[in-house]
């Protein structure tokens, strides 16, 4: 059952992965991006992973997803009325031969059994989460503290992209 439930999400993954790219219109795109991302939490589901499930749900699903869409308000496209990206055609075919080239190499994977380096006494006294949180905090601190730095970096690029032109002329000009 577990193995329908995984064709299930792996497919409909790629296929919403696929319409993201390739539709044109930015809200169809992002109603796929949607399908995609709450297809991989139901992937997270089937690993056991309620943690990351709930992450990718309240974190992705939720507020990246939501800040898309507002921005694509913001931004008031006007699209041109063809459904599809000019040269999807050309790409569908190698795409979806691809993608299903993939999901035979993850159905016969060699690492299907292999263990992970929290020790399963861990994982099953003190839950998933916490397992999650040692190995991030303990293997995984540099990493963790470079992305806070690239977020910090985006926020500080956000502010000044933001700031209208002129109130930056008004300033000059008050100088």
């Amino acid at each position: 059952m577990v193995l329908v439930f995984f064709a299930y999400f792996a497919l409909v993954s790629i296929a919403a992965g696929v319409l993201t790219v390739t539709l044109r219109h930015p809200v169809h795109c992002a109603l796929s991006l949607l399908a995609l991302l709450t297809h991989v939490s139901g992937l997270f589901i089937l690993l056991n992973a309620e943690f990351l499930w709930a992450v990718q749900v309240i974190v992705y699903v939720g507020a990246i997803l939501v800040l898309y869409l507002f921005v694509l308000m913001l931004m008031n496209l006007k699209t041109d009325e063809r459904y599809f990206h000019p040269s999807a055609p050309y790409f569908a075919g190698p795409a979806i031969l691809g993608a299903l080239y993939v999901l035979v190499l993850l159905l016969r994977s060699p690492f299907e059994g292999m263990k992970g380096t929290v020790p399963a006494a861990a994982v099953l006294q003190h839950g998933d989460t916490y397992a999650v949180g040692i190995t991030m905090f303990s293997d995984h601190i540099l990493q963790f503290e470079i992305v806070g730095i690239f977020l910090l970096g985006a926020i500080i690029g956000a502010i000044v992209l933001a700031k209208a032109p002129k109130a930056i002329e008004a300033e000059k000009h008050n100088l």
